[in-house]
């Protein structure tokens, strides 16, 4: 495999001699850096990204979207301790068990090890997923190796890194997380996007669809991706009919064939996760009942705040390396999902990495000096000193990213994360017995993270078949006191309740009135997200009284 890797790379660094900037792995200057380079092996650069990917799934303390709760713990902690809320999404059997099923073998795990407690439940799930975010870098590494040389892929891992959205989101136990990882890997594999797809064994195109495959099993939108690198595969493969017929139905069939038979046994019953979600998502608009934007949303806001300072610099590698084909691949996926009118962040996603390895080739470029035939040469103190440029272009980068990753993982949006971990342990001393979240649905954690089987209760907002019916959380929203007043006349009286300081204004009477009192107050945020800002989260204690 080193050497399959090694005549790739070769052939890589001939085309870049004409195409890029960057000095090629054959440069006597290059072949000097080697000697230098502490990221001398895929051992070595999983080591260091696993590192870091620990202590980044440790600093995020953030909510950030349900889904991460919703779809994938709270679904894991049902499986395993046999108590957790599913959402509607499964009664309609749009997600495949796949995914929570990862989760579901850690927490038996943990309960095997007796480490089922407060601080594992919440760190443990991110700690997990920092695994495969480290193996999502290296194949970012490595894909970067493979198609622009060892300098630019040093580059390209410090921007994957160091970019805040990735800091951000990437431990986090999203699907869209794990789907990332997949596509990074499953790229690596293709021979349509190598510099030299002919010195590339059949076996590697095999791998690549066996991995997009679990990538779609995930998260059936990846197809969006895979349909992209499909085509342009079929395009510059000599044997067509055996790529369809002897490789891509096989793989697919079998990698979906399997998810369709776990579905099976966890649902109980046959269900097409793929066909359910396409027409609830793309037939019927389903998503477009939690909001709908512009539909030039994810090039004007959405994906430039994700990719943040480092726009520049991937347009202008994008510029310099010519690799239209994988660039394409961005312009392909943010179009298709403009089209529809639900729009997120983490959707988008996959996408963000190959943006940064663009951005890694252009910050690469900053180190070599352009001659007047086009081709790149580094200065022969490289090792001894950084361009002047290539330091401010650094100091700008890291000082626009980090600060930001730091306060989105720490501080804005915390309180729903730490009102539960705090409600935990009070469970633990028996002084919470009975909860109701008075707020938005899907605020907060919820069972995974206070792990106890005790009564709880949150407001619903599951899509109406009829449109334009508010549902309970809007009502709550809408008009607090009047429907709080009307749900306390038939409520299991709670032991607490947990709201925000928003809503807290308008219900202090009505707490007060029912033997509520203040028992614990956690900073929120400070600017307000969706609705008004909701600065703190409020517990509510019954006195008895």
């Amino acid at each position: 495999m080193r050497q399959r890797q090694s005549v790739a790379v070769s052939s890589a660094a001939e085309t870049d001699r004409t195409q890029n900037p960057i000095p090629s792995k054959s440069d006597p200057q290059q072949k000097k850096a080697q000697n230098f380079d502490f990221l001398g092996s895929s051992k070595k650069v999983f080591a260091l990204c696993f590192a870091f990917r620990i202590a980044n799934a440790l600093l995020v303390q953030t909510y950030f979207n349900p889904d991460e709760h919703w779809q994938a713990l709270e679904v894991a902690h049902r499986i395993t301790f046999g108590y957790g809320h599913l959402t509607w999404e499964w009664e309609k059997g749009i997600r495949s068990y796949l995914h929570p099923l990862l989760f579901a073998l850690l927490y038996k795990l943990l309960a095997v090890l007796g480490l089922d407690t407060p601080w594992f439940m919440v760190r443990a799930p991110r700690l997990f997923q920092s695994f495969f975010s480290a193996f999502g870098d290296l194949y970012l590494y490595k894909l970067s190796v493979i198609l622009f040389g060892h300098c630019v892929a040093k580059w390209a891992l410090f921007s994957q890194l160091t970019n805040w959205f990735m800091f951000y989101c990437l431990t986090r136990t999203l699907s869209n997380s794990l789907e990332t990882v997949l596509t990074l890997v499953s790229l690596y594999y293709w021979p349509c996007l190598r510099p030299s797809s002919s010195k590339l064994p059949m076996e590697s195109r095999k791998w690549g669809l066996i991995v997009a495959a679990l990538a779609c099993a995930i998260r059936p939108t990846s197809a969006i991706i895979w349909l992209y690198v499909g085509l342009l595969e079929l395009f510059v493969t000599r044997d067509k009919l055996r790529f369809i017929f002897l490789e891509v139905a096989p793989m697919g069939l079998l990698v979906l064939g399997l998810t369709f038979l776990l579905d099976r046994l966890m649902y109980g019953s046959w269900v097409l996760v793929p066909l359910n979600f396409l027409k609830f998502n793309f037939l019927s608009a389903g998503g477009d009942y939690y909001g709908t934007h512009k539909w030039h949303w994810y090039f004007t806001q959405g994906f430039t705040v994700m990719i943040f300072s480092f726009l520049p610099f991937s347009v202008a590698g994008i510029m310099q390396s010519k690799h239209w084909k994988l660039s394409g691949l961005i312009a392909w996926v943010l179009g298709l999902y403009s089209v529809l009118g639900h729009k997120e962040f983490r959707f988008v996603l996959p996408v963000l990495p190959i943006a940064l390895i663009f951005s890694g080739h252009s910050l690469a470029a900053l180190r070599t000096t352009i001659s007047a035939n086009g081709r790149g040469k580094e200065s022969s103190n490289i090792h001894r000193t950084c361009p002047a440029k290539m330091q401010v272009a650094i100091f700008f980068l890291l000082a626009t990213n980090i600060p930001m990753a730091l306060y989105m993982s720490l501080v804005h949006q915390r309180g729903t994360e730490d009102v539960t971990y705090y409600l935990s342990k009070e469970v633990l001393d028996g002084k919470v017995t009975n909860i109701l979240f008075l707020m938005p649905c899907h605020a907060t954690p919820y069972y995974a993270t206070v792990h106890h089987n005790l009564p709880m209760r949150f407001l619903d907002c599951s899509p109406r078949e009829e449109k334009g019916i508010p549902d309970e959380s809007d009502h709550f929203m809408i008009d607090p006191v009047g429907f709080a007043s009307e749900f306390a006349k038939n409520w299991s009286l709670p032991s607490h309740i947990v709201l925000f300081d928003s809503e807290e204004k308008l219900l202090k009477d009505f707490l007060i009135s029912h033997s509520f009192k203040e028992i614990k107050r956690f900073f929120h945020a400070h600017f307000k997200v969706d609705r008004d800002l909701q600065a703190s989260v409020v517990v509510y204690g019954f006195t008895g009284e």
